[in-house]
């Protein structure tokens, strides 16, 4: 049984930042893409970030691009995404996501197959 479990977030004043925590458990996390998507209010789910299994290939949305950076650790089966200079539209609910299958990536929401429980970031003005 695959299992992410999401830490970090909370309430932040515009400009701040804040890190979330996403660890794994059930799969070989070393061999995986991990990938960050978010849900604004009334907004479908969309990409924000990932990272390939070794570290290798990073992307970013575009709207988060220079202000957000992910990273990982092997040896804790855990997944980073440091937030920078938050900006209002920022607020949303954040997960972390698994794709579906070893040494492959893609932003595609599908390929993930496994998701977090989500955590809240709320950036006020």
């Amino acid at each position: 049984q695959v299992q992410l479990v999401e830490s970090g977030g909370g309430l932040v004043q515009a400009g701040g930042s804040l890190r979330l925590s996403c660890t794994c458990s059930g799969r070989t996390f070393s061999t995986y893409a991990m990938g960050w998507f978010r849900q604004r209010p009334g907004t479908e789910r969309e990409f924000v970030a990932l990272i390939s299994w070794n570290s290798g290939s990073k992307t970013y949305a575009d709207s988060v691009k220079g202000r957000f950076a992910v990273s990982r650790d092997n040896t804790k089966n855990t997944v980073y995404l440091e937030m920078g200079n938050l900006k209002p539209d920022d607020t949303a609910v954040y997960y972390c996501a698994i794709y579906h299958k070893p040494y492959a990536f893609s932003m595609g929401r599908s390929q993930y197959d496994y998701w977090g429980q989500g955590t809240q970031v709320t950036v006020s003005p």
